[in-house]
């Protein structure tokens, strides 16, 4: 495997010394065709010491499985990830393993600037599970500059996996405040959701309601018409639908009557 030492620059380091500490360096990995599945099972290598038998095991309790889980938490993930070049080949090659880690690693180390709305709706269809469209979304499809193109095109699709990482990129969108929500028809998508409240999916009702509160939060003329959208479940006789309107009204309750 061929290896980059990237130094700190000579000042820094001498200015280190004099305080103490030892100069720090990062190293990374170049990549190569020849290294990948050298370089594969280096990462594997990083994750099996860096597992966690019990936090994988209560994954499984909560109903997330995967062919493998080292049961790594995300901040170490992304500690990890800085051990190797930001490289397509590579994240092509994670996400196409079927293990927790692995694919969270294929989305903190594909470039953004290669990943194109062809990639994006192939991905989409392979997400796997909740924790994988939830790290997808933050780690890179809402750093697309198509980000509002692939909002407006999942929330439109029949499927409801594909939907539910539509609305949960909207919410990512307008949690991070992008411009891109601009060009977006929210008032459209605020309808498609209210109306997602009362599917069967409990996934697809999670990312319709997270995007709603953030959606509300941003106007009050929102809040009001999507309160106005699920004011029958005030009164249903779904529990969850109940708990929706509860929540929603939670969130709300700072606008100003």
């Amino acid at each position: 495997m061929v290896l980059k030492f990237l130094f700190a620059d000579a000042k820094i380091t001498k200015l280190l010394k004099i305080s103490g500490f030892k100069a720090i360096f990062a190293l990374k990995i170049l990549i190569k065709q020849a290294d990948m599945d050298e370089i594969l099972q280096q990462v594997r290598a990083d994750l099996r010491r860096s597992m966690n038998g019990i936090a994988s095991k209560s994954m499984r309790e909560k109903g997330l499985h995967y062919k493998l889980n080292f049961g790594v938490d995300v901040p170490r993930l992304r500690e990890l990830s800085k051990r190797y070049l930001i490289d397509a080949q590579l994240a092509e090659l994670l996400w196409g393993q079927e293990t927790r880690e692995l694919k969270i690693l294929a989305t903190m180390l594909y470039p953004v600037h290669e990943f194109d709305m062809d990639k994006a709706d192939k991905w989409v269809k392979e997400i796997p599970n909740h924790e994988i469209r939830e790290q997808a979304s933050m780690n890179l499809f809402q750093k697309l500059d198509f980000a509002d193109k692939l909002v407006q095109k999942w929330t439109d699709s029949l499927d409801e996996e594909i939907r539910t990482s539509g609305y949960w990129l909207f919410a990512r969108l307008l949690i991070v405040k992008s411009e891109l929500v601009n060009q977006i028809n929210q008032k459209e998508i605020m309808e498609k959701m209210i109306s997602d409240l009362s599917t069967g999916s409990y996934f697809l009702r999670l990312s319709a309601q997270r995007a709603l509160i953030f959606l509300g939060r941003t106007a009050e003329s929102f809040s009001k018409k999507i309160m106005e959208g699920i004011q029958n479940f005030q009164t249903s006789d779904d529990a969850a639908q109940k708990e929706i309107f509860d929540s929603l009204s939670f969130e709300f309750t700072d606008f100003p009557d």
